[in-house]
């Protein structure tokens, strides 16, 4: 197959890190050809009743001074120069199979304008994971509403007085915006805290903007869980990001430690529970995160997780979700 993978600049992925290099080498091992850009790279022709999208793209391929070992499950840190590239090219929507959308957050203007370029790609012909209108529709934060059964108790609101009111019915509470990642913005706090109308008037610019607030789980000293599905299905294991001591987010970004451990009874039953649906409409690969038995928040846009569940246990995430992508849209 012909995979376009659109997401941050190159230069920013981390080889020994990041999922995308994870799919893109599984992609290698199975013989499929791989092609990078950004989604700028995107231009849509049209003229009268046609549309003709190109897409200026790299070609991917092993390093060459270091030949990419094909028994190996990871390549060795050491291979930093992890991919070559060609020379950009533009090319046809006809000449990809796949594109598979890595694009980080913020879900901004611009990354609003990327989810629809690629509808036109799908109107086109050429499919897009996860599905551009999913995207759309699916803010990381706000999908757990449709699962609320599942949830932490929380509230979305931009009102000063009711996410105070909230504070007030619990112990300890978390704030956070609705388009960041990485633990970015979050802020754990408590009614009694002098700097609440300070964080509040902060996080919703004064009433300008909705934010999140959930219910502090305490179980989060054992790690946010990350726990992805690929195409509706729960990989085996997933990966607890355990805060520092002394600090109450456990994402990798903000200093945490990940640790594969295989899923619980309860993850699984939350995975199987809304797994289906999500793949149903075309989020094919998902993150959900789980601290303790409570969902909160569903990741559609860049899940990771893939390098350091593929480390630490049996599961070649990258392998499942390429094998699971040949499955869906192979010949």
């Amino acid at each position: 197959m012909r995979l376009l993978f659109i997401g941050d600049p190159l230069a920013s992925l981390k080889p020994a890190k990041d999922s995308t290099v994870a799919m893109i080498r599984a992609a290698w091992q199975r013989g499929h050809d791989c092609w990078y850009c950004g989604p700028e790279a995107i231009s849509l022709h049209y003229a009268g009743a046609e549309l003709t999208p190109s897409i200026a793209a790299r070609c991917l391929k092993p390093s060459a001074d270091k030949p990419f070992n094909l028994e190996q499950k990871l390549v060795s840190d050491l291979m930093l120069s992890w991919a070559t590239t060609g020379s950009e090219q533009w090319l046809s929507h006809k000449d990809f199979d796949l594109v598979i959308m890595r694009k980080d957050p913020p879900f901004d203007e611009a990354f609003f304008a990327a989810t629809q370029m690629l509808t036109a790609l799908e109107h086109a012909g050429l499919p897009v994971i996860n599905r551009p209108s999913a995207l759309r529709d699916h803010g990381e934060k706000m999908a757990v509403l449709e699962f609320p059964q599942y949830a932490a108790p929380g509230l979305v609101s931009s009102n000063i007085k009711q996410l105070k009111d909230f504070a007030g019915s619990h112990q300890k509470v978390v704030f956070k915006p609705l388009d960041a990642m990485g633990g970015a913005g979050v802020f754990v706090t408590s009614s009694s805290d002098p700097n609440l109308p300070v964080i509040l008037e902060m996080l919703t610019q004064n009433e300008a903007r909705a934010i999140m607030a959930q219910t502090y789980l305490p179980e989060i000293v054992k790690g946010d869980k990350r726990v992805l599905l690929i195409n509706g299905e729960p990989v085996p294991y997933c990966l607890a990001r355990i805060p520092p001591e002394g600090a109450s987010r456990g994402n990798l970004a903000a200093g945490g430690k990940g640790v594969a451990q295989p899923l619980n009874e309860n993850d699984e039953a939350i995975a199987k529970a809304i797994g289906p649906t999500l793949a149903s409409r075309g989020l094919f690969l998902v993150g959900l995160d789980i601290i303790g038995t409570r969902l909160t928040e569903i990741n559609v846009t860049s899940p990771t997780g893939f390098q350091e569940i593929s480390a630490q246990t049996p599961a070649n995430v990258g392998e499942l979700f390429i094998s699971a992508v040949e499955r869906a849209y192979g010949p």
